[in-house]
């Protein structure tokens, strides 16, 4: 009943003691636990879409996307997000939480222009190729980058309640959970974002390389 009551908690109100039969207490971060799995879903998610994008690539009619110059712009801007993120993870650490606040703004700050960004390569490449995702690579870009939007988005809600709650007097050891788990999360997104941005505009043959050096292919 205690591991259940764990596994119930709420993640802001941060992880709790289980006591087991040898009277020995340790943390069960039950919050770590759930991100752990959930970007492992995410992670087997993506594979699977680029294992069906390079499938895809095999295909005649394959045509490829032209580069998206405000893609690298967007690269930078997700770079500097999950830097301001680490660095609210470690003023949690030292127990600023006026350098949290400031470090939570400007990393929702770049991630809002990280999502600006990304609906301006949305335009950017509908001017070209218009809405018609006939062309199977136009669809895949638009899928793919959509996709690891709505992960940011959804980090951004939870940051952003978290951020609310410390502006309303929250202690910072309530929030401390929060803020480093977000962080991990927005190292993930970037690292899963460098990833799909190589891919999407690597040739057949690199890209087929790389997934049977991943046991993928």
């Amino acid at each position: 009943m205690n591991l259940l009551r764990q596994l119930m908690e709420k993640p802001w109100e941060g992880p709790g003691d289980l006591t087991v039969e040898s009277g020995r207490s340790f943390q069960l971060p039950a919050a770590t636990m759930g991100l752990r799995v959930f970007l492992a879903v995410v992670t087997v998610l993506f594979m699977l879409l680029l294992v069906a994008y390079a499938d895809r690539m095999l295909f005649e009619d394959w045509r490829p996307t032209p580069p998206q110059w405000v893609l690298w712009f967007n690269t930078a801007l997700l770079v500097f997000s999950s830097i301001a993120f680490q660095a609210a993870r470690v003023s949690v650490s030292r127990g600023r939480p006026e350098d949290v606040k400031t470090a939570l703004l400007v990393a929702g700050l770049f991630s809002v222009s990280f999502l600006v960004g990304q609906f301006f390569a949305w335009r950017q490449l509908s001017a070209g190729f218009g809405l018609d995702v006939s062309n199977p690579a136009v669809a895949f870009f638009y899928l793919i980058t959509a996709l690891h939007g709505i992960h940011l988005l959804g980090g951004m809600l939870v940051m952003s309640h978290g951020l609310l709650l410390l502006f309303r007097g929250a202690s910072l050891e309530a929030l401390a959970p929060r803020v480093r788990l977000c962080a991990v999360y927005w190292h993930y997104l970037l690292l899963l974002w460098l990833v799909l941005f190589t891919l999407l505009f690597s040739g057949r043959d690199n890209l087929t390389a790389l997934l049977a050096i991943c046991g993928l292919r």
